[in-house]
């Protein structure tokens, strides 16, 4: 059976992550409370359950909070550090003042966002940083001092990027002393973009699809990780009211939930399990931190195992609408 990329590395990740996003209390400046680590607590618990051993933050994710209350965890549990993998994003400064959202990637930026993220997590090192948006100003030789400086110190293992094509990978990594191993992008049901850039080479369907052009191809030649954020589409496939979506949207939460009773699952191991199904062992990156709809998740990994290649393909075909040439 083919493995994941990270564990190709000695990495012994789950093929699901935990994301971090709604850790915290929600996008403003309320102090974080025993409530919100009691929330994160429980999310942690639900996703150790079923398997999860990896969790993903960013510096940004509830203006900190999120790593802030996820380092109160692990306080209060000493021991569950050594337990899992935590990987954090740097790279995005929000508005402050005058000065706009923008990116950043200089080596002063990303030195003071790990040491923010350790101070935070409460923890001396991460397992991999991602270079969260890709930086129009970024210097790679400049990057790779940063990140030489962050491995000699123990305080990052290994690195990856977030939301970057072939040719920002490969301007990267020339100058990197260390392989980037991690690539995190939008993936679902719903962004089929990953997809139809392969299905329309030559097509003029293709001119509308954004995503990078052989980005799945170079990734697995590279052994590099796929992760795909936001893989449940905000639940429109499992159970959110569509009825004010497209038609070929509705058809697609019905068959999903349609296979999910056939198959005596939950919807959310059909949709997680539809992207794992893919050659490039893409690794899903849940959002939510409801107990319940982790707990959903559990069976999405020998779903996608189960998955045959007319399932596949019928997801696929439904959920974009209009069908194949």
């Amino acid at each position: 059976m083919k493995m994941m990329p990270l564990r190709h590395k000695g990495i012994d990740a789950s093929q699901l992550v935990l994301g971090s996003m709604s850790m915290g209390g929600g996008w403003n400046t309320n102090p974080v409370t025993q409530e919100h680590v009691l929330e994160a607590e429980r999310a942690v618990d639900a996703a150790r359950e079923v398997g999860i051993n990896m969790f993903d933050h960013a510096d940004i994710y509830t203006f900190g909070k999120a790593e802030e209350t996820f380092g109160k965890l692990l306080q209060a549990q000493p021991s569950l550090r050594e337990e899992i993998i935590i990987q954090s994003k740097c790279g995005i400064r929000l508005q402050d003042g005058d000065l706009p959202g923008r990116y950043d990637f200089s080596k002063e930026h990303i030195l003071n966002s790990v040491d923010g993220i350790l101070s935070r997590l409460g923890t001396e090192y991460i397992d991999i940083l991602l270079l969260h948006r890709p930086d129009p100003l970024m210097e790679p030789e400049e990057i790779a001092e940063a990140l030489t400086l962050l491995k000699s110190a123990g305080k990052v293992r290994h690195f990856g990027v977030s939301n970057m094509n072939v040719g920002q990978i490969e301007f990267l990594q020339r100058s990197l002393p260390y392989p980037i191993i991690v690539n995190q992008l939008q993936m679902s049901l719903s962004h089929l973009h990953f997809v139809d850039e392969v299905v329309f080479v030559n097509q003029g369907a293709g001119t509308k699809v954004n995503f990078g052009a052989g980005l799945l191809e170079f990734s697995q030649m590279q052994d590099i990780q796929l992760q795909a954020w936001s893989p449940l589409s905000q639940g429109i496939f499992t159970g959110k009211d569509v009825s004010d979506q497209p038609e070929h949207i509705q058809a697609a939460a019905k068959l999903v939930q349609d296979m999910a009773e056939e198959k005596d699952t939950t919807r959310e191991a059909i949709v997680l399990g539809w992207l794992m199904r893919h050659p490039a062992m893409i690794q899903p990156v849940i959002g939510t931190i409801n107990p319940e709809r982790i707990k959903a998740t559990g069976d999405a990994v020998r779903q996608g195992q189960l998955m045959t290649r007319d399932e596949w393909y019928k997801l696929y075909v439904t959920a974009r609408g209009p069908r194949l040439p």
